[in-house]
Formats: structure tokens, C-alpha cells, sequence
């Protein structure tokens, strides 16, 4: 087949080539009939199709009706890799049967801040999360025929001038946090395709990156598919093409396929990188380019979409057990959502939906005409909010009980717009705690694509939060409130107090067009345990109506076995989580990351082994230094629990490096790093011993290559290039130019 493309590239015309590099319209791929080349359909996602209807005029045009499923947000909730692959092999066959070839999705970047607009498509605060379930997602698409675009590649953690933003982050923030989640599924999902993202990175624009496309995507990880641009996101067409964006969309109109010509034609361009460019193209176009099949069975996905998102929610409190709720006795039903669920966010993912069920419908099916409804609160806010609050309270009353839907309007959370706070609606916080006053049992469901703030949390006995959980919400909704499904989901982010205590907080989004990532790799809950700060739910918390306990906990070379027993009267998942933290690390780390999980039913009493396999890249860091991820030498504690803060077992491993890079060696080297880094040592007892006086040797030979060295410890903090003038004349600048070439030989040989 790739002999077949490159011969079929010599015979295309240089305009054929051109064009094949940006789009038809707004979502096909140009067709070159002559020589058989098919047009390639691309459609929005990532947690339902949005194909429009009719091919429009390079606008979006109406969509067809499709299965809204939950959102990443809420998938994430699952901690469910089998979960995610179905969905997605499900969102995979609605796609080829409306001929598009190219699903847009999945959004891994990481949620920075819980004010970005576009939290409710990203997966989680935590890459190997994100990472996990972002590899089975674009697994399960593209196991059906079916590509992804992976994206937004890179650093797309914000809407505010997202089209002209520089992201300025450090080298090991970008490789730990905000490259790893892509590097994980780029090389053990293949995706068919990357898309870049609009922003620049450290004064650089995404789609002109030379490194981040060719360098770090293509060489380092082996990314094997073609890189397109988000629609419009295209600076300078013929430095992108050389930086290895291949497909600009959407449609240029030509002009930019005329840009593309007239470069090659003044050897601006070699054309062997357009070649090179049409190459990447047609072999996705000629694996995933699809005719209309039969179409998928629209009502069976509007079922699944149900019991996923009944998998997602978290049960983030239920004091006295108000949770689950008895049959056959009266309830107040409150909210607007009750009428109006709100189950997507706004912008590109939106979906033209194929059915949308009624939340009230759905609890009066389990509870009959016991079950009453009020108003509460109006969406849009032009209603007697006191009159409405009454209302809620008086209903709410005579039923003895409440459940409360709540949370953010859609206003709230869409692609295009960051929030400017965390709070909820004032009518809803007002309606919530006149309820809870007026009743003891009361159960608020929060729908929102991200963490609010909750001034009523203390009063309220039990939380469930249903993110924003796709078309079927309200079947999910009343299977868990009513005990019929045990609630299984866990935070893949934290739910901070309030938006002052967020890590970002005093950087995002940013001064103008600059947005400084200053907390560096403390995002998430990496942030809060560091600083030890309090927050309302911790990163992984999550509740059921049973309780689970895990026991026997082993570690053995790489392997951690732990026994986990579900030690209540209901059957239920545990979320087991297993964190790594190193004791004493030469470099600032957090105090543990995530880095294996694993959903585990159980019936009960039931008790199962679990395994969790660990790698070298589980206990590394990345060196800037060295440009390398390293494990160094030490002690490792290994925590197993429910959530980063309900820890259930600790264990310590030692590990010892293997094979530590290079680190080259300078004149502004330290001694102390010199001493106690294994980086340094292919030459540091050389050059130090050239660099002190010749007793020296003696020191060594007495204490060993160690910081018990009289003189490494008083020098510690001193650079090669200050012995200059310590040894008075001893040593010239000459002596310490041949000692570091040395040394540079010795690295790179």
C-alpha cells in the first residue's frame, strides 16, 4: 500500500497535492477522481455524532439526530476503561453509518482550572487517567473502522483568547502533565490522526511547531498518522506544512493551495515535504474513507447511554443514609432540570439529540404519584424567585423529603467562553437551603460539566453528581437515586472550597495574550496535598451504598497484589486506586501521582485479588537537565485506597536506577549535584579530582565518592567555574575548559 501512495503521489499535479492539504469544505477531505482518491468525511464528537444534515456552504449546518452520550467529564466519573471502549465503539458505529470516516475526539488536555469552558470534554485533572481512558476511547472507535483526532495538541487548557494565547510552561511541566495523557495513547492507541490546538506555546504557534509535531509527536513517540489543524487555526501556511501540520481545515478556498504551489515553485517549499505531507493523508483517507452503511440502532444506544451515565455518578455524600430512596412514599421533585435537564455543554460537541428523557417521567415510573414536582427556581431567571422558593419549600414539606436538581445552566459552560467564577445560581443556593432548613432529608443532584462552589454543603445529607450525563440522564438518575443501580463513580478531579484555593488561581487565564502555567506540575490534587489544603471531595472520592475494605497488600518486584472485600449487604464496584510518591527525591515532586486503578465488582461479602502492574515510568520524573524521564535511586511509598486522601495500605520499594543519562557537566555545575547524582558520575570523580587539590584522592579513599567528604560538603552549593579563583592561580580558565571537554568526550561517547 505504501509503495501504491507514493506512486500514486508522482502522479498527481502539483495542485493536486496542494489541495489535498486542506479541506474540501468544512468537513470532507478533497477527492481526486482521476486517480480513484476518495473524499473523507470528518464530523464533530467526542461523546456523540454532529454530521451535518445537509452539506452546507462551509458553514456547520443542522445536524442529524444522534445519541448524546455521557460526557468526558462524566465518563471520566466511571473510572471504567471497558465502559469507555463500548461507548465509543458505539459513538464509532453511528458515525460510519452516516459515511464519516474521521471522528473528532477525544479531548485530553488537562482541566488546569475549573473555569475552563471546555472542562465538560476533557477526561481529568490527572494524565495517566486521562491517559487510560483516552487509549481505550480512541481503542473502541477505531477497532470499528472508524478514525479519531486526537486533541487539542497542546496546552489547551483555556477558552479566553484561546486563538491567540501563549501557554508558557516549563519543559517538565509540559512533558509530566500536559504531553503524557498524548504520549500514552499515541503509542498504544495509534491514532489516525492528530488535531492542533489554536494557542501558542511559550511564544510559539501549536500548528508551527517544529518540535512539538516532528521532534516529540512523530520521532520520540512514533506517531504514524496526520496531524490537522483546528478549523481556522492555520497562522502561515507553508511554515505549518514544514513543521508538519498536513491537512488545514476547513476549506481554504484555494488560497492557501495557491501559497502552497507558489513556494514550491520558488524553492521556498521542497516539495518532497509536500509528498511527505499527501503520503500521511492518503493512507488515512484510503483506510477510514467509508460509504453509508446500515445505520446504527439509535434506540439501543439511547439505552446505553443510560446505564453509562448510571455507572458515572458519584455519590459525594449520603449522611444517615438518606440514599437510596424508599418506593411508594410521597417526595418532592424540585427544579427546573427536572423539566429541562441539562446534559451537554455548548459549542462543537453539541448534539442534535435523538431522544431526551424526562427526569420527573423517570422518578414518577419508580415512585408512582407520590412523587410531587415544584418549580423551585427559573433557568433563566425571570420568574418570582421568593414565590418559587415557597412553592419548592411548602411541596417539599408535605412530602417529608426532597431530591433537588441543580447545578449550572448552559450558559454556564461552553467552547468559546471561560467562567469567571464557580459559583451556582443565586436562586438555586437560596432554593436549597430553604429546603434543607425546612426538611432533614434531602438529596441534591448536581448536573455541571465541572466542580462549583457549595455555601450549602454542610446542611445537605446526601450529593450525587451527575456531571453532565449525556440524553439519558434522567433514567440514570432514578436508578441510582432509588437504589436499583449501587453508584460506582469516582472524582477524576478535585472539588475545591472555593476558586481562591485552586492552583491556577492567581494565573489563569492569563495577562492579555500571555498565560504563565506558574504553578507548574502542581495542578489537581498534586496542589492541594502539597500546600495541604482543605477541599470539599478529594481527587478519587466516591461513594456507594455498600462498604468495601482492602487488605493484604503485597508488592513484589513490579507487581502490587492487594485483596479488596465488599463488607456490606449490597452488591458494588470499588474504585481501587494506587498512588506512588518517592521518600526522599533529589528534584521537588509531588507527594504521590496516580498510577494504576481498577474497577472491581463485587457481590457481598465477596472478596478479590487485584493486580497492578508497575513500570519504570510509574516512580519517573522528568529531568531537564538530562531530557529524560528518570527513576532514580530510592524509596518509594506505594499508596492503595478509595481516593488520593482514603488510604487503605502503604507499602515501601526500593528501586535503583538503570542506566542513568548523561547529564552534561558544566561550569556552573554544582558539587553537591556532581556528588550525589548518578547522572554526573560517568566522569564527576574526574573532574573533581582535577579541580581540587591532589590530597584529594586521600578524602576519597577515606570516605568513599559520597557527601562525607570533608570538602564536597563544605562546597556543595559551589560551581566548577568559582575554583577559578579558590585555587588562586592553580587552576585557569584554560584548565577548566580541557577538564569539561573531557568530560563532554567521555558523555558522548
Amino acid at each position: 500500500m505504501n509503495l501504491n501512495i507514493k506512486e500514486l503521489i508522482q502522479q498527481m499535479t502539483l495542485e493536486e497535492k496542494a489541495g489535498l492539504c486542506s479541506g474540501n469544505d468544512s468537513w470532507t477531505t478533497k477527492a481526486v477522481e482521476r486517480l480513484g482518491i476518495p473524499s473523507m468525511r470528518l464530523s464533530d464528537g467526542p461523546h456523540g455524532l454532529r454530521r451535518p444534515a445537509s452539506k452546507p456552504e462551509g458553514g456547520y449546518g443542522s445536524a442529524v439526530p444522534a445519541t448524546c452520550f455521557p460526557t468526558a467529564c462524566a465518563l471520566a466519573s466511571s473510572w471504567d476503561p471497558e465502559l469507555v471502549k463500548t461507548v465509543a465503539s458505539a459513538i464509532a458505529d453511528e458515525a460510519k453509518g452516516e459515511g464519516v470516516g474521521i471522528l473528532l475526539g477525544p479531548g485530553v488536555c488537562m482541566k488546569r482550572s475549573p473555569l475552563c469552558g471546555r472542562n465538560f470534554e476533557y477526561f481529568s485533572e490527572d494524565p495517566y487517567l486521562a491517559g487510560v481512558l483516552g487509549t481505550s476511547y480512541v481503542e473502541g472507535v477505531q477497532e470499528r473502522g472508524i478514525g479519531v483526532s486526537l486533541k487539542h495538541f497542546a496546552v489547551n487548557n483555556q477558552e479566553t483568547r484561546r486563538f491567540t494565547t501563549s501557554a508558557n510552561v516549563d519543559e517538565r511541566t509540559l512533558r509530566e502533565i500536559y504531553l503524557a495523557a498524548f504520549e500514552m495513547i499515541v503509542k498504544q492507541a495509534k491514532p489516525a490522526t492528530i488535531m492542533e490546538s489554536y494557542n501558542r506555546i511559550n511564544g510559539e504557534n501549536a500548528c508551527q511547531s517544529d518540535w512539538l509535531l516532528n521532534d516529540i509527536l512523530r520521532e520520540e513517540w512514533g506517531f504514524d498518522g496526520f496531524v490537522m489543524s483546528d478549523w481556522n487555526a492555520v497562522l502561515d501556511r507553508v511554515p505549518s506544512l514544514k513543521a508538519g501540520l498536513d491537512l488545514e481545515m476547513p476549506t481554504s478556498w484555494g488560497y492557501r493551495d495557491a501559497q502552497i504551489c507558489e513556494a514550491v515553485r520558488s524553492g521556498e517549499l521542497e516539495e518532497s515535504v509536500l509528498d511527505r505531507a499527501c503520503e500521511r493523508i492518503l493512507n488515512i483517507v484510503f483506510r477510514y474513507a467509508v460509504q453509508t452503511v446500515e445505520k446504527a440502532d439509535l434506540d439501543a444506544h439511547h439505552a446505553l447511554a443510560g446505564r453509562a451515565e448510571a455507572e458515572c455518578m458519584v455519590l459525594l455524600k449520603n449522611d444517615r443514609s438518606v440514599l437510596p430512596l424508599d418506593t411508594d412514599k410521597p417526595l418532592a421533585v424540585i427544579g427546573e432540570f427536572c423539566e429541562k435537564p441539562r446534559f451537554q455543554g455548548g459549542g462543537s460537541s453539541h448534539i442534535n439529540c435523538y431522544a431526551v428523557g424526562s427526569v420527573l417521567e423517570a422518578l414518577r415510573a419508580k415512585n408512582g404519584e407520590k412523587t410531587v414536582y415544584a418549580k423551585g427556581y427559573s433557568l433563566d431567571g425571570t420568574e418570582n424567585a421568593d414565590a418559587l422558593i415557597r412553592e419548592a419549600v411548602a411541596a417539599a414539606r408535605s412530602a417529608g423529603r426532597a431530591v433537588i436538581f441543580a447545578g449550572l445552566p448552559d450558559s454556564a459552560e461552553s467552547e468559546g467562553w471561560d467562567r469567571r467564577h464557580m459559583r451556582m445560581p443565586e436562586n438555586q443556593n437560596r432554593l436549597i437551603a430553604a429546603v434543607t432548613a425546612a426538611v432533614p432529608d434531602v438529596a441534591v443532584v448536581l448536573l455541571a460539566g465541572a466542580p462549583v462552589e457549595m455555601p450549602w454543603l454542610s446542611s445537605v445529607p446526601a450529593l450525587l453528581h451527575a456531571y453532565l450525563g449525556g440524553e439519558n440522564v434522567a433514567y440514570a438518575a432514578a436508578e441510582v437515586l432509588f437504589g436499583d443501580v449501587n453508584p460506582s463513580g469516582h472524582l477524576a478531579e478535585t472539588m475545591p472550597l472555593r476558586l481562591q484555593d485552586t492552583p491556577s488561581y492567581l494565573n489563569f487565564p492569563g495577562d492579555r495574550d500571555e498565560c504563565c502555567y506558574g504553578e507548574r506540575i502542581y495542578i489537581g490534587y498534586r496542589w492541594y496535598e502539597k500546600t495541604e489544603r482543605a477541599v470539599a471531595f478529594p481527587f478519587g472520592h466516591g461513594l456507594s451504598y455498600t462498604n468495601f475494605s482492602i487488605s493484604d497488600a503485597r508488592i513484589n518486584g513490579n507487581a502490587v497484589t492487594f485483596r479488596v472485600k465488599n463488607i456490606g449487604d449490597r452488591a458494588g464496584k470499588a474504585v481501587c486506586q494506587l498512588y506512588v510518591g518517592q521518600d526522599s527525591p533529589i528534584c521537588d515532586r509531588p507527594v504521590k501521582e496516580l498510577k494504576g486503578f481498577a474497577k472491581v465488582a463485587l457481590e457481598p461479602w465477596e472478596e478479590k485479588t487485584v493486580l497492578l502492574t508497575l513500570d519504570d515510568r510509574s516512580f519517573a520524573f522528568y529531568d531537564t537537565v538530562c531530557h529524560a524521564w528518570r527513576a532514580t535511586s530510592g524509596t518509594y511509598t506505594i499508596s492503595i485506597g478509595f481516593s488520593s486522601a482514603d488510604i487503605r495500605a502503604v507499602l515501601k520499594t526500593d528501586i535503583l536506577e538503570k542506566n542513568p543519562p548523561k547529564a552534561p557537566i558544566t561550569q556552573n555545575s554544582l558539587i553537591g549535584d556532581l556528588v550525589t547524582d548518578p547522572a554526573y558520575h560517568y566522569a564527576a570523580e574526574d573532574v573533581l579530582r582535577r579541580i581540587f587539590s591532589p590530597d584529594l584522592a586521600y578524602e576519597i579513599e577515606q570516605f568513599g565518592f559520597t557527601m562525607n567528604v570533608p570538602r564536597f560538603k563544605r562546597w556543595r552549593g559551589s560551581a566548577l567555574r568559582q575554583f577559578i579563583e579558590y585555587r588562586r592561580g592553580e587552576l585557569t580558565e584554560d584548565d577548566l575548559a580541557a577538564i569539561l571537554a573531557d568530560a563532554e568526550k567521555k558523555r558522548t561517547e
